[in-house]
């Protein structure tokens, strides 16, 4: 009888451990998927070149990662051979990707994208002296490749602004250094990042009186809405978990540090750049 006794309680510890590893991994089926990525260093939003530290997106979906089973290898490709292999099937996911980006290669099929990942704030970069000056006085803007500056859009297609494309954040910001440009459309924490990594460059700032806007950075997919759906009961569910990932890369909340820069500039909301 004290055999039986002992086997029975191996029997319920066994279906109590079962119970709680199925509590752990919600999602039935994990599987291997392919993250088609960009090969731009756009630190800290991402870096998927690097053989370690890879940047908020990539520590968002590695917890996603952790909490769903699902195993995601990264692959660094330029950028307009994504929607390429996304199409092929050679990849699973597109990261980052914005439904509002224009994409001739995937825009007739149906594409599924999740929720924002991350806010990013995309900005006009001048050097100090050269801030409040107006849009008439930027005639050459540096872009990094891959990017498109829709923000400048009218300028460009009235000849007023020439668009010189740039392999990195890095070489934009050194020809805004060099003055061979008058400002650069980037993103404002990438900026700051590779600032922070040559002091030697002069000061540059976030002009709110230039072109900018907030974009977002999704997950996308043609093949795996299914996946799609579960990330996004993720980024809910775990909002604070996903704000302290936020908080570790230093990315600060967009508005407070829009209204931060409206405050050190002397800029209210009449002399602030809106859209047309």
């Amino acid at each position: 009888m004290k055999r039986y006794g002992n086997k029975a309680k191996r029997i319920v510890k066994a279906a109590a451990l079962l119970f709680m590893f199925a509590a752990i991994r919600p999602f039935a089926y994990a599987e291997t998927y392919i993250v088609g990525a960009q090969n731009i260093e756009y630190y800290p939003f991402y870096n998927f070149s690097s053989k370690h530290e890879k940047g908020l997106g990539w520590a968002i979906l590695e917890a996603f990662s952790k909490q769903s089973g699902h195993r995601f290898i990264y692959l660094s490709m330029p950028v307009k051979r994504l929607q390429i292999e996304l199409k092929k099937g050679n990849v699973d996911f597109v990261f980052p990707d914005n439904p509002r980006w224009h994409d001739q290669v995937t825009q007739s099929f149906n594409k599924v994208y999740s929720e924002p990942l991350t806010e990013t704030f995309a900005v006009t970069l001048v050097k100090t002296n050269n801030l409040g000056r107006g849009v008439e006085h930027i005639s050459t803007l540096a872009t990094p490749d891959g990017f498109s500056p829709v923000k400048w859009e009218s300028q460009i297609r009235a000849g007023t602004v020439e668009v010189v494309g740039v392999n990195s954040i890095y070489g934009g910001l050194t020809l805004l250094q060099d003055n061979e440009v008058d400002a650069i459309d980037v993103e404002y924490n990438a900026a700051r990042y590779f600032i922070r990594q040559f002091p030697q460059m002069g000061q540059f700032s976030a002009d709110l009186t230039l072109p900018h806007n907030t974009v977002s950075f999704s997950l996308s997919t043609l093949k795996y809405p299914n996946i799609i759906a579960e990330l996004n009961a993720f980024l809910l569910s775990q909002s604070e978990a996903v704000d302290k990932i936020k908080a570790e890369y230093g990315i600060e909340n967009t508005q407070h540090l829009i209204n931060r820069l409206m405050q050190e500039q002397g800029v209210s909301e009449d002399t602030r750049w809106a859209p047309m």
